[in-house]
């Protein structure tokens, strides 16, 4: 389970020589279950971003924790191969000069299987993401945005996590895209039994990977509200944000 526990995180303001702080986080705290899909929805500014860096072990905050299954994330050793990420920006998020084996094998030197093992799981992994075998030998620019950011996920999933932040995971992706990567998420999610956190501003695709959903305003939690039960948020400023994503 993933825990955060009255979590803070504030930043200076105005350049390295002002002692101005700007609070981002203010005493956040949730619980994501094993093998819950929990979406994390808010107007831009809001600190979701901020706050996936803090699960990722990125950033540290200067109050409260961040646990999985009662260990610190800050300690490397509890999120390595527990915890792993899809950034919105797929094109930044592996290395041009690596195959997309090269990619994918990156995160597993810390399985300790020899190196044909983990090129076996590559071919697996491959298969289940939905791209051909003979894939394992392009590099990222011989691939479509959709097909490199089915690599990212498949590089996500390699040490088998028990937790993927998905930080605006399909929004750089085309609409027609974006639906067959929700069905693959979900479909691994059923098969690997994990949980994600899904840090988004579309409130459509929330609805559809998302058990629950945590509404985020200034740095704080607003709302928790299931997803059956969305039409029944009860704060104003939900309200009219559900209203606002749903029109735009």
């Amino acid at each position: 389970m993933l825990k955060v526990d009255s979590v803070g995180k504030t930043y200076k303001k105005g350049g390295w020589f002002s002692s101005e702080k700007q609070e981002v986080l203010k005493s956040v705290s949730f619980e994501c279950k094993n093998g819950e899909c929990l979406g994390i929805i808010g107007e831009s500014g809001s600190g979701k971003s901020t706050l996936g860096r803090l699960l990722l072990g990125i950033e540290k905050p200067d109050s409260g924790m961040v646990s999985l299954d009662g260990k610190i994330v800050e300690d490397r050793k509890v999120r390595l191969g527990s915890i792993s990420a899809v950034f919105q920006d797929y094109k930044s998020s592996i290395n041009p000069f690596y195959t997309v084996e090269d990619a994918i094998l990156e995160p597993m030197q810390i399985l300790n299987k020899s190196r044909r093992e983990n090129k076996v799981k590559v071919v697996q992994l491959l298969n289940q993401v939905g791209l051909p075998t003979s894939y394992r030998n392009k590099y990222p620019h011989e691939l479509s945005g959709g097909e490199v950011q089915r690599v990212c996920i498949a590089r996500a999933i390699s040490t088998e996590p028990k937790c993927i932040i998905l930080d605006e995971a399909i929004s750089s992706l085309d609409v027609s895209v974006q639906t067959q990567v929700l069905e693959l998420l979900k479909e691994l999610r059923r098969i690997y039994h994990m949980s994600y956190i899904f840090i988004t501003h579309d409130i459509q695709a929330a609805a559809y990977i998302c058990d629950r959903l945590i509404i985020f305003r200034d740095g704080q939690i607003e709302e928790i509200v299931g997803i059956e039960q969305l039409k029944d948020v009860q704060s104003v400023y939900a309200k009219k944000l559900l209203q606002s994503l749903i029109t735009f």
